[in-house]
């Protein structure tokens, strides 16, 4: 039997004298020219990302945080410069983070539960767990 490929079969292999060698990387390059798992690295990032759970306080502490508010909603226009720690939620995945974030209030807003900054940032009320500064302890001296 013969085949259409036996004049060349047993011939060596063709070595371009002008063009270099092509790595078996490069030439495999050649035949992937599409990632198949698009995205799955970053679902791999995003799930090994962690996020803190939020912390429930206890009614003491709610009521100082109340008093905390009320001092700076009464000395607003002193602009008292703040350090609040508020959690704010995740929005890709169960949990959050904790900020802490410092500036001056530039409003309470009570109906819609937020203390708005100086530096245009929201924070919900309810979300924050600590608010220090300097003008909490000018007070208690004396």
């Amino acid at each position: 039997m013969t085949s259409a490929y036996d004049d060349i079969i047993n011939l060596p292999n063709h070595v371009s004298a002008t063009r270099p060698h092509m790595t078996a990387i490069d030439r495999a390059a050649q035949f992937s020219p599409f990632a198949a798992l698009t995205g799955y690295g970053a679902a791999i990032k995003e799930t090994a990302r962690l996020t803190d759970e939020r912390v429930e306080i206890d009614e003491y502490i709610k009521d100082a945080l109340s008093d905390r508010l009320q001092i700076i909603a009464d000395r607003i226009k002193e602009n008292p410069e703040i350090v609040i720690t508020y959690f704010q939620p995740d929005v890709k995945k169960n949990g959050g983070a904790y900020v802490t974030t410092i500036s001056t209030a530039k409003k309470i807003d009570e109906y819609e539960r937020v203390v708005v900054m100086s530096d245009g940032k929201t924070i919900p009320i309810d979300e924050i767990i600590s608010i220090e500064g300097q003008i909490f302890e000018t007070m208690y001296e004396g």
